[in-house]
């Protein structure tokens, strides 16, 4: 029984620290500040090392540089790959509102199919549900997301409700069309809903970071005289970079937002 305790301990605290670390990267000058101080001091402990230890002599000097510039590159081409995964995400969340947008103006169409009582009602209905959804892009307080959240699900339910209830009174393929395109219009919010939780996974961070410290350690270590600007080139360097990739991959956070310029378009038509 304390053993199972104790495994459900760590497991809680596990994902307690996976959700902060995650809140952390929603925050994309504090992950700027942060590596900029990790990193730094990286290289300050390098330089440390290499005042203690012996003399290197030029095949010992040749050996690091190859070991420096093999880990730079490794660094490289991790940061590379992550801007990569950041930048598919962002393009996924705009492509994703855009066919919101679309699902939305089809079934606002496709309402004149319905009969007269249930037209009007999906009309209006969908023009809450499209206010609600321009709000879900520009909104970043976690509590009015939440409200947002139940908002949603209840003009949801409520438009299929009425949609179905008109397939049933009046059933004919015209009809039928208005129901379809009430299922794209509901998988659509889905399909963006899916697109935002979808991030950079905390392991490509983890191990971006983790290099990242040990080339600033390497370049201190390799470094002749321990002056300031050397070892703030590449910590501000990289520090840029992961601001770049957290800013991009956040979708609430950071100056880089996805704007729901297709749905606002959409509101603003009569």
């Amino acid at each position: 029984m304390a053993r199972q305790t104790s495994v459900t301990a760590v497991l809680s605290s596990t994902a307690e620290w996976l959700y902060d670390m995650q809140t952390l990267l929603d925050y994309p000058l504090l992950i700027f500040a942060a590596s900029f101080v990790v990193l730094w001091a990286s290289a300050h402990i390098g330089g440390v090392f290499h005042n203690k230890s012996r003399f290197m002599d030029e095949a010992d000097r040749n050996d690091l540089a190859s070991v420096v510039t093999a880990t730079l590159t490794l660094l490289g081409l991790i940061i590379g790959f992550s801007f990569s995964m950041a930048i598919s995400r962002y393009d996924q969340r705009k492509d994703y509102e855009e066919e919101e947008a679309n699902a939305i103006g089809t079934e606002q169409s496709r309402t004149d199919l319905l009969p007269d009582a249930a037209a009007k009602r999906v009309r209006e209905l969908l023009k809450q549900y499209l206010y609600q959804r321009v709000l879900f892009y520009e909104t970043r307080d976690e509590h009015q997301l939440q409200e947002l959240g139940g908002t949603t699900t209840r003009l949801q339910n409520e438009m299929w409700s009425t949609v179905q209830a008109a397939t049933k009174d009046s059933p004919s393929p015209v009809v039928a069309l208005a129901v379809s395109g009430m299922n794209d219009v509901l998988n659509s919010q889905g399909y963006t809903q899916a697109a935002w939780s979808n991030r950079l996974p905390l392991a490509a961070w983890s191990l971006m970071i983790t290099i990242a410290i040990f080339c600033n350690i390497l370049v201190g270590y390799s470094a002749h005289h321990r002056k300031i600007l050397l070892f703030l080139i590449l910590p501000i360097a990289l520090s840029i970079s992961f601001f770049l990739i957290a800013d991009i991959d956040s979708p609430r956070g950071g100056l880089i937002l996805v704007q729901p310029r297709n749905l606002q378009a959409l509101l603003d038509n009569p």
